[in-house]
């Protein structure tokens, strides 16, 4: 029977009216749904396109090849709208920033020892079936070359009954190497780990929580400073979205001298800040701040930072001590900064710049700071995870 998708949900797949759930389908989109659930297209619509990688049908990697870019920036666009109208909020949309494909410099791949040697690749949606991805159009080439040093760490790390994680970052000085695994490291293996780097030209390597080697500084350029977060710390998934989102917020702090930038991670935005006013980031994890601090003393023409270790989940700023600042940043993770947002809301802060990567929590914070008499001034939406349904935000926020 032939039937049509009614809309997308949140992860990116048609709805029919019974509440069925396809992938690769878009809405008007007349299907008919198949013995194996799969849809089959009947009418398309105009905004489906063939998709630009031949593993998409297979790989879980992306949901989202099968649309225009035009559709998928609307789309993502509504989701924000809608996040925000449920809650009784404006949507006062400023850009969107779409990043080009073969730009993700961070990626968390999985390897499989096979009888020929390994395998490498993403997981199949909600499946255990790994997908060798030899023509990935969402990785950078840097990475994408890098896979026969990942197949390599594979077979020594890997048994035949067991996975390993591997999460690859491309850094200024090369690619940055993290193996997730259930083998120890002993000496012997330490020394064939570092020769394998050095023949594949890694910038560093690194076996569970212990680095093999640092053979070339593993940096990120943060503004006009350089920095080494930690072996798989978080970073912005592409260079293209990092840099709409910074040239965002940077365009929000016009005026603030003293800023306290919450979960500042390895120093994204704090030092881009801190080319025109005093930062104090505040992070959970030390490592990270560590990293952030050494990059800030040996940069140039840089206002002073400074840095506290504070879980702010449990241990929000208070209003007294955010009340010696301009302005306030917040990147949280996807769960928000619902505790640290109340805490502003009591405060005498009268502007704040929220990042985030979960319109529903972002519609959540904001709405706590409206009823304590902000204004949301400015939105952009960033598509720095390109043809998936992962949506960055930036707000403006002012209280007169």
């Amino acid at each position: 029977m032939t039937q049509t998708i009614e809309r997308l949900t949140l992860t990116g797949q048609g709805q029919l009216p019974d509440g069925t759930l396809l992938d690769r389908v878009l809405p008007g989109e007349e299907v008919e749904v198949q013995p194996d659930g799969s849809a089959r297209i009947i009418t398309p619509v105009v905004d489906r396109v063939k998709p630009p990688c031949r593993h998409f049908k297979s790989c879980g990697g992306c949901a989202l090849q099968h649309a225009s870019d035009g559709f998928v920036g609307e789309w993502k666009k509504t989701v924000v709208e809608r996040a925000l109208a449920a809650r009784g909020l404006p949507f006062p949309f400023r850009s969107l920033h779409t990043s080009p494909p073969q730009s993700r410099r961070r990626a968390r791949l999985s390897g499989r020892r096979t009888k020929k040697g390994a395998m490498v690749g993403f997981h199949a949606k909600a499946s255990d079936a790994l997908i060798e991805i030899p023509d990935c159009q969402l990785l950078m080439p840097s990475i994408m070359a890098g896979f026969p040093a990942f197949e390599a760490l594979t077979v020594i790390a890997a048994s035949r009954k067991s996975e390993v994680n591997l999460t690859v970052t491309d850094t200024l000085g090369g690619l940055d190497v993290l193996v997730e695994t259930e083998r120890e490291l002993t000496g012997p293996l330490r020394i064939e780990l570092a020769a394998l780097a050095e023949v594949h030209d890694l910038a560093r390597l690194a076996w569970n929580d212990d680095v093999v080697v640092t053979r070339k500084d593993p940096q990120q350029q943060f503004g006009t400073t350089r920095v080494a977060p930690p072996s798989g710390a978080f970073l912005q998934a592409t260079r293209e979205g990092e840099a709409a989102m910074v040239h965002s917020v940077l365009g929000a702090v016009t005026g603030a001298g003293r800023i306290v930038d919450l979960f500042s991670g390895a120093g994204t935005f704090t030092l881009p800040l801190a080319q025109g006013a005093s930062v104090h980031a505040v992070e959970g994890d030390s490592e990270l701040l560590q990293a952030l601090d050494r990059g800030w003393r040996h940069g140039q023409h840089l206002r002073p930072v400074t840095t506290e270790v504070r879980d702010l989940f449990r241990r929000p700023l208070e209003p007294d001590e955010l009340n010696r600042f301009d302005l306030a940043l917040l990147d949280p993770p996807r769960a928000g900064a619902e505790a640290q947002v109340r805490a502003i809301a009591a405060s005498d802060l009268r502007r704040v710049v929220m990042v985030s990567c979960n319109p529903v929590t972002f519609a959540r914070d904001v709405q706590t700071l409206t009823e304590a008499g902000f204004v949301l001034d400015q939105l952009d939406v960033i598509d720095q995870f390109r043809w998936s349904p992962h949506i960055e935000v930036v707000g403006e926020l002012s209280r007169p």
